[in-house]
């Protein structure tokens, strides 16, 4: 299942396919989409965990607005993978509550 029109960034252009990484697997997406999107064609519904309890999170809002997509990005921490386009050779991690540092 791929998102195919985003409800704040519309409709993009696919681009081509391009190969990033997951907690260090290799993973594939099209260039452009957003990262969540490409995550959520893979099948990956979770992208971080709660610090206090451990629970699960994933897209919720899709629109930048919540925290529940944040992940970490080529060290980055708290990028909100709804709304970040993917691109080639990202390395993107799981994380672990809203201000984990790697």
């Amino acid at each position: 299942m791929r998102i195919e029109q985003h409800p704040v960034l519309g409709t993009y252009e696919k681009g081509p396919l391009v190969t990033f990484t997951l907690d260090g697997k290799e993973m594939t997406g099209y260039e452009g989409e957003p990262i969540a999107a490409a995550l959520r064609a893979a099948g990956v519904m979770v992208h971080r965990h709660t610090l206090k309890k451990n629970e699960p999170r994933g897209i919720f809002c899709a629109i930048g607005r919540c925290t529940d997509c944040v992940m970490i990005v080529d060290g980055e921490p708290n990028v909100r993978t709804c709304v970040t386009p993917l691109r080639a050779g990202m390395k993107v991690q799981t994380q672990y509550g809203v201000s984990a540092k790697e």
